[in-house]
């Protein structure tokens, strides 16, 4: 059976994207990261790739006639490798029908909160100001929407009357990299069938304290 093949899109740090490294590199994800694309010259996530021997290409909008052409751009260079699944890992724009209708329901995205509460920017401020106990972090798959897409899975993580936007980022952070994994994990192995909204996960194990099957990387 070949590998999957994954393309992730980043703007930034690419935190998610270390995660995901971290997670080939140690057994636990079977798997080739076989592409990063960034609309940031500067993004620090070109950094990791060059670190670990990871392709990758700066490709920006100014280039391209249109949004629309500028997906299409980035999903010619996506099929081009035999990209399986799309990873958005910080990827600071909204992906648009060219994109989508060419990898369907194969592209996922980590949003920081627990959705359908709180799409958007900024989710930690939002979960925090609204004055939730819970928050969280969500994988979903990306539809045309904004952060509306089946999802995946989901952690939670409890917020404190001491937290600030910052404080709560920094701890739903350290779940967002270890769910990611998880979410990339189900999807290679063919565990995932999508039915209208609805994520079925094949052969998956819960307890009162979520998935026990497939394990938390680290």
């Amino acid at each position: 059976m070949k590998r999957l093949k994954l393309g992730v899109l980043a703007s930034g740090r690419g935190s998610n994207f270390q995660s995901i490294i971290d997670s080939v590199e140690s057994g636990y994800l079977n798997v080739e990261i076989r592409l990063l694309i960034t609309d940031n010259p500067n993004a620090f996530a070109i950094e990791r790739a060059k670190k670990h021997g990871i392709e990758y290409l700066v490709i920006t909008p100014g280039t391209f006639s249109s949004k629309d052409e500028y997906f299409k751009g980035i999903a010619m260079e996506l099929k081009n490798r035999e990209v399986g699944l799309v990873v958005l890992a910080g990827f600071m724009r909204i992906v648009r029908k060219p994109l989508i209708d060419a990898f369907s329901n194969k592209i996922m995205n980590i949003h920081p909160a627990i959705l359908p509460s709180f799409p958007g920017l900024h989710g930690q401020k939002q979960a925090n100001d609204y004055g939730v106990k819970i928050s969280g972090c969500t994988v979903h798959f990306v539809d045309e929407g904004m952060d509306t897409g089946p999802i995946i899975i989901q952690a939670a993580v409890p917020v404190s009357e001491e937290d600030t936007e910052d404080t709560l980022s920094e701890r739903i952070l350290k779940y967002e990299h270890r769910i990611y994994p998880v979410a990339i994990k189900l999807f290679s192995e063919g565990r995932i069938e999508v039915a209208g909204r609805k994520v079925k996960i094949k052969g998956t194990v819960f307890n009162g304290e979520g998935i026990i099957n497939p394990p938390l990387p680290g």
